[in-house]
């Protein structure tokens, strides 16, 4: 009989622990998930980028959105803005769509560009020099695409 007890005793120690990490789990994900919420520098920003890329003529998208990606900081965007990971991605999107081995360069629209140097400016002007750098190296076509 004292056996049952021991071990009904060690499955309540066991699921007492269990329980009390997964409330603590649960309120670090909450804590986690208010400090991503919206706050007004965030929306201040995506209004200057909308406004910037509708006077480039581009296409702009919702505030909502870009305050979820862009956030008040820039996101990864500002991590580094000319980085190695930054460069391989902002070149496979100015190439021509194809995949696979029909993957290849294309001269991108100078829009394209500028809405990148557009978020750059707004988002993290510190780092604009070191993209404007790297941009300099780009050739651009005067196309909307």
């Amino acid at each position: 009989m004292t056996a049952g007890r021991k071990d009904t005793r060690g499955r309540v120690v066991l699921y007492t622990a269990v329980a009390a990490l997964t409330v603590v789990l649960m309120a670090l994900a909450v804590a986690a998930w208010r400090a991503g919420k919206v706050n007004r520098a965030a929306e201040d920003k995506a209004d200057r980028l909308i406004a910037a890329l509708a006077e480039l003529g581009t296409a702009v998208p919702e505030r909502d959105q870009v305050v979820r990606l862009f956030g008040d900081d820039g996101g990864p965007v500002c991590a580094d803005p000319a980085g190695a990971a930054r460069r391989a991605a902002s070149l496979g999107v100015l190439s021509t769509g194809a995949g696979g081995p029909g993957t290849r360069p294309a001269v991108a629209g100078a829009k394209l560009v500028e809405g990148q140097l557009a978020v750059v400016t707004i988002y993290c002007p510190d780092r604009l020099s070191e993209f404007e750098e790297y941009v300099s190296g780009l050739r651009a076509a005067g196309i909307s695409e």
